[in-house]
């Protein structure tokens, strides 16, 4: 079943949470190219990928966002007493996969870099804009957010599942 419903997720939910889970994967990867300065089998293999990864997260959540918006009354229900927390954490995920490739698009378009994703042109390289440079500068700061975020999401899933709660098994 495509749609969701009170008892689990649909296929489109779930789909696009694993494969954006995967993606965002790839994308953290990037965090060990910068501590290894590019000389690691990461920065040599995945990290040339990671405008085009980022330009396409960035068409994923936007459509995940529609998504969960048209979905909204067919989710499973959330525990009363957990219910605030639980959406105040999926805000701050959606915020947070939202605001990393806009974020990295300001750095590139800061640069003067312009934007390709997957060999086609975005945006073509221009003049160094200032602002776009410093909202960029928000992109790594972010990026150790997110991570905090998706860690903390792993475990609140985890520690439902070996609860004997369903949450994990919805996704599944």
């Amino acid at each position: 079943m495509i749609n969701d419903s009170r008892t689990q997720y649909g296929m489109l939910s779930k789909i696009l949470h694993w494969g954006m889970a995967l993606l965002i994967g790839w994308q953290l990867m990037k965090f060990g190219d910068r501590i290894a300065d590019g000389e690691h089998w990461v920065g040599q293999t995945m990290v040339p990928w990671h405008v085009s990864i980022g330009s396409l997260l960035l068409v994923l959540i936007v459509v995940r966002i529609i998504w969960a918006a048209s979905q909204h009354k067919h989710r499973p229900e959330q525990d009363s007493q957990t219910a605030r927390l639980v959406k105040a954490g999926h805000g701050l995920l959606y915020a947070g996969m939202l605001l990393m490739p806009f974020t990295g698009i300001m750095v590139m378009l800061g640069g003067g870099y312009g934007v390709n994703a997957f060999g086609l042109q975005i945006v073509a390289k221009g003049e160094e804009l200032g602002w776009a440079a410093t909202l960029g500068t928000l992109h790594s700061p972010l990026a150790w957010a997110l991570t905090m975020l998706i860690i903390g999401h792993i475990g609140m899933a985890l520690l439902h599942h070996f609860r004997g709660e369903n949450v994990l098994k919805r996704m599944l």
